[in-house]
């Protein structure tokens, strides 16, 4: 994989002047190269920058090499990027197998695009030839991989051949996480279970609705099932959401299963001050709003309120909109209830998210558990006496969940356990611990077809202040 002269020479150096082909924008010199050019590029963002895939696949504040495509290229792309990232350690193994030797470490560029095609060719609708031949021009157009575009083309084409027996010995191998991502789970919950959930990890998760009525409605108008807890769960949906009928007239909004249930531990809020710290983008909120309470939502971030006010006024909900730091709000009299769903590492949507094992760390962990504790510190002071709080967040570690509540709790021995009671929380049944908190974890929930099973995992717990 050494360049020869030649290459060396057309790939060029300091204060050469570019040829006129090379002033070409990517975008004019083959249809569907721009969206695999920006698959590629937002791909080394999230692995090489760790940037959340969110961030760069926002519609109104994405990557600009986003934003400049059309709305189907940019539903591709997304695509791209999901798929590769979910089975990044499958695809690797089986590029890998098909080097002579590692690639430089400085051929990020050709990685990725190695990636972006492998994604297409093993798991989505995109012909071999089409993959491979727009990977190659991938290639031709960056000098950095201009000198790598036969390795490209040689190394897909084998990857083509051979993949129908290759494919599951790779994916019955890997992982398809990192290291650090795979032990924390297995030294949490065991190996079977680890195994089964970044088994589930892989599939494309289910869409839940929280409706404000008639779920059975609902549910044959979307032709999906109710689950014990109300919520509307619906497999592959037949339009975008804002094109969905009742999306306009505010009748529903999305949101897991399992995000509805620490709304749920507050019990009857009807008539009651409830406090919804980090708040954004409000699906809990507009439980508890529907529920009856009367919420003051608190955020810090003045972009995802404003994304909160939207949703409000399209469901026809009112709440106090507040913009403020939870470590340091202070409101003029406490409250009668609390709901703190805490910043967190957000392990527990990894089957939403795939991009999270890749762009966290164990250290991100730590320093998110920390800012945890300090908001609950902080968020136990605004609660009346005997009034309850409820501390949750879409984590799956342990450090984030059960430990922090743990060294909570030996710190503040005035706050206690008030144990869920699952028959006055639906759906929670199979997921109360042993010391009476709530922990999903996203095999656990298993419903009919099987394809609609799973759930994001969640802890919370429910704490009451005696005296």
């Amino acid at each position: 994989m050494v360049a020869n002269k030649k290459n060396r020479k057309r790939s060029g150096g300091p204060g050469r002047r570019p040829s006129d082909r090379e002033n070409v924008p990517v975008e004019a010199e083959r249809p569907g190269l721009a969206s695999r050019v920006a698959a590629a590029r937002l791909l080394a963002a999230v692995i090489d920058k760790a940037t959340a895939l969110d961030a760069l696949t926002d519609q109104e504040h994405g990557h600009p090499q986003f934003l400049a495509l059309d709305q189907r290229d940019r539903a591709l792309v997304r695509a791209i990027l999901v798929t590769a990232l979910r089975y990044r350690g499958t695809i690797t193994a089986l590029i890998e197998k098909r080097l002579q030797r590692p690639l430089p470490a400085n051929a990020r560029t050709l990685d990725h695009i190695l990636h972006v095609a492998a994604a297409q060719m093993l798991f989505l609708d995109v012909p071999d030839s089409a993959a491979v031949d727009l990977a190659v021009s991938h290639a031709n157009s960056d000098p950095r991989s201009r000198r790598f575009a036969s390795l490209v083309n040689a190394v897909l084409r084998e990857l083509g051949r051979r993949k129908e027996r290759a494919l599951p010995a790779a994916l019955a191998q890997s992982t398809d996480a990192p290291g650090w991502f795979v032990e924390r789970l297995r030294e949490a919950y065991g190996a079977a279970r680890a195994d089964a959930i970044l088994a589930i990890h892989r599939l494309e998760p289910p869409m839940d609705f929280t409706v404000k009525s008639d779920p059975q409605g609902w549910a044959e108008k979307f032709g999906g099932i109710v689950l014990e807890n109300g919520s509307v769960r619906v497999g592959r949906l037949p339009a975008p959401v804002a094109e969905l009928p009742g999306y306009a007239e505010g009748e529903w909004w999305v949101q897991d299963m399992a995000a509805t249930l620490p709304a749920a531990m507050l019990g009857n809020v009807k008539g009651k001050r409830v406090l919804d710290l980090c708040a954004a983008p409000g699906g809990k909120t507009a439980q508890l709003t529907a529920a009856g309470a009367i919420v003051t939502a608190v955020d810090l971030s003045a972009s995802r309120l404003k994304r909160l006010a939207a949703n409000f006024e399209r469901l026809k909900l009112k709440a106090e909109i507040v913009e403020a730091n939870a470590l340091s709000y202070a409101p003029d009299m406490p409250f009668d209830a609390v709901l703190l769903d805490a910043p967190c590492s957000s392990t527990g949507t990894v089957r939403r998210h795939p991009d999270v094992p890749w762009t966290k760390t164990p250290a991100d962990i730590a320093k998110l558990a920390d800012l945890q504790r300090r908001m609950l510190d902080h968020a136990v002071r605004l609660i009346k006496t005997g009034g309850v709080l409820v501390f949750a967040n879409c984590s799956l570690d342990p450090l984030e969940g059960e430990q922090l509540v743990e060294s909570f709790l030996a710190d503040n021995p005035e706050f206690a356990i008030d144990p869920v009671n699952s028959a006055a929380v639906p759906g929670s049944a199979d997921f109360v611990a042993e010391r009476g908190w709530l922990r999903t974890t996203p095999e656990a929930l298993r419903v009919e077809p099987e394809a609609l099973s799973g759930c994001d995992g969640f802890f919370a717990a429910r704490l009451v202040r005696h005296g």
